[in-house]
C-alpha cells in the first residue's frame, strides 16, 4: 500500500504530522479522523533515494527488532491498543525501511487482518518462528509475555551470533592483512632488491631466487589470480545455495577440527533456546520442531531436528531419536529425557541453552587464545622468511669483500 505524509490538528488544537500507510487518500484521512485528528493537509509521500535505488535501503538488523519487540510488549501491556503501538513505534522508527514495514503492518491490521498475518507478509524480516509465537500469543491473549519472551530470545540469539562472528572476524582479518602485506612486498619491494642485485651481479642464492621467481609469477599473474579467487568464491556460493553444496559444506563445518567443536555448541544452543521459547509460549510440539529445524542454520543438524519429529509422529520420545546424535551430546539427550519425565521441558531447555551459552564463551576465549599466537607466528614466519631471503646476497657479498 501507498505512504502519505500528513498534518492534522487534535481535538485540544494541537498541530501533528507524520506518515501513515493506506489504500488511498479518503482512506487515510478516514483513518486519522478515527484517531481524533482532523486533517489539514494528506498527500502522497515522495519517493526517497532508497526506493529508487534498493541498493541504497538500509537492512533490519536484529538490534532493531528486538527494540520494537521490547517496546512493542511494554505498550501492550500498558494496555495500549495494537493500532495505535504499530503507529507509534513506526513513526519514531529512525531505519526508514523498518518504518515503512511497520506502517504498512499497521494499515493491514486497520484492515481486518490479524496482527501474526500481516507479519507474515514480510517474511525477511519476521520470520516463520516470530510470526508463530506472535499468532499463539494473540490466541492465548498473552501478546504482552509472548512479545517479552521474543525479545529475550532475540537478544540472546543475537548475543550468541556476535560471539561466533567475533571469532571468526579475528582470523580473518589477520589473513587478509597477512595476504595483503605478501601481495605488496612481492610486487613492490622484491623487485628493488632484484634491481639492487643485479647490479652486484653473481649468482644468487635458491631462497633468494625462489622469491624473486615468485614475485615475477605474481605481477604478471595478479589480475588473474584475483579473478580466480572471485570466481570460486563466487561457485563456492552458488554450490552452497543448492541442496547437495549446503549439505556437503555443512557437514565439512561441523567436522573441521577447529571450529567443529564450536558449531555443534552453536547449535545446541540455538535448538535448545528456540524449542524452549515455542513450547513455553503453547506453541504444539510438532510445529515448534519443525520451525526450529528450520532456523537451525545447518542442513545436518536440521535433518537430525526433522528425524526427530517423525519419531515424535510414531509415538516416541524427543530424547529417543537424538540418541547417538552427531551434534546432540548424550548429557543433552539425558536432560531432555528427564524434562520429558518431569512435565518441565520448557525449563530443562532453557538450562542446557544456558549452559550451552557458557560452552560457546569458553570455546571462543579458547579459539582466540589458540589462534591468536598461531596466526602470528605465520604471519611473522612468511615476512621474515621473505626479508632473509632478500638479505642473504647482501651476507654473501659482505664475506667476499671481507
Amino acid at each position: 500500500m501507498p505512504a502519505y505524509t500528513w498534518v492534522g490538528k487534535t481535538r485540544e488544537g494541537l498541530t501533528k504530522k507524520g506518515v501513515l500507510v493506506a489504500d488511498d487518500v479518503e482512506a487515510a484521512m478516514a483513518n486519522l479522523r478515527a484517531q481524533a485528528i482532523t486533517p489539514t493537509t494528506v498527500k502522497p509521500k515522495g519517493k526517497d533515494l532508497a526506493e529508487i535505488f534498493p541498493f541504497l535501503q538500509k537492512g533490519v538488523k536484529i538490534r532493531d527488532q528486538v527494540v520494537f519487540t521490547r517496546q512493542f510488549a511494554t505498550m501492550i501491556d500498558a494496555g495500549l491498543p495494537l493500532v495505535q503501538c504499530l503507529d507509534i513505534l513506526g513513526n519514531q522508527q529512525e531505519n526508514l525501511t523498518f518504518k515503512k514495514v511497520i506502517l504498512t503492518i499497521k494499515g493491514d491490521v486497520e484492515s481486518g487482518s490479524t496482527f501474526s498475518d500481516a507479519l507474515g507478509k514480510h517474511p525477511k524480516i519476521f520470520d516463520r518462528l516470530y510470526v508463530n509465537l506472535v499468532a499463539a500469543g494473540e490466541v492465548g491473549g498473552i501478546l504482552d509475555t509472548i512479545l517479552s519472551r521474543l525479545a529475550a530470545y532475540l537478544e540472546k540469539n543475537d548475543k550468541l551470533r556476535r560471539k561466533v562472528k567475533g571469532a571468526l572476524t579475528y582470523p580473518t582479518a589477520v589473513t587478509v592483512i597477512a595476504i595483503g602485506v605478501v601481495i605488496v612486498m612481492l610486487t613492490k619491494v622484491i623487485p628493488v632488491f632484484e634491481k639492487m642485485f643485479k647490479d652486484f651481479g653473481g649468482t644468487l642464492p635458491a631462497p633468494t631466487q625462489w622469491v624473486i621467481n615468485a614475485s615475477h609469477w605474481l605481477q604478471h599473474y595478479v589480475v588473474y589470480l584475483l579473478v580466480g579467487a572471485g570466481v570460486i568464491i563466487y561457485a563456492l556460493k552458488r554450490w552452497y545455495g543448492t541442496e547437495r553444496g549446503r549439505a556437503i559444506l555443512d557437514a565439512l563445518f561441523l567436522r573441521s577440527p577447529i571450529f567443529g567443536s564450536l558449531l555443534k555448541k552453536v547449535a545446541v544452543a540455538r535448538f535448545s533456546r528456540t524449542l524452549s521459547t515455542m513450547l513455553s509460549s503453547g506453541v504444539p510440539i510438532l510445529d515448534a520442531l519443525e520451525i526450529v529445524a528450520r532456523t537451525a542454520g545447518n542442513v545436518v543438524v536440521e535433518k537430525e531436528i526433522l528425524q526427530t519429529k517423525a519419531s515424535i509422529a510414531e509415538g516416541k520420545t524427543i530424547a529417543e531419536p537424538l540418541q547417538g546424535s552427531k551434534v546432540f551430546p548424550g548429557m543433552v539427550t539425558q536432560m531432555i529425557a528427564v524434562g520429558e519425565q518431569t512435565g518441565a521441558m520448557d525449563a530443562m531447555l532453557a538450562k542446557i541453552a544456558d549452559f550451552y551459552d557458557d560452552e560457546v564463551d569458553t570455546a571462543v576465549d579458547a579459539l582466540t587464545s589458540l589462534l591468536e599466537p598461531l596466526l602470528m607466528v605465520g604471519l611473522g614466519g612468511t615476512i621474515g622468511g621473505l626479508l632473509i631471503a632478500m638479505y642473504l646476497p647482501i651476507f654473501k657479498i659482505a664475506d667476499n669483500v671481507v
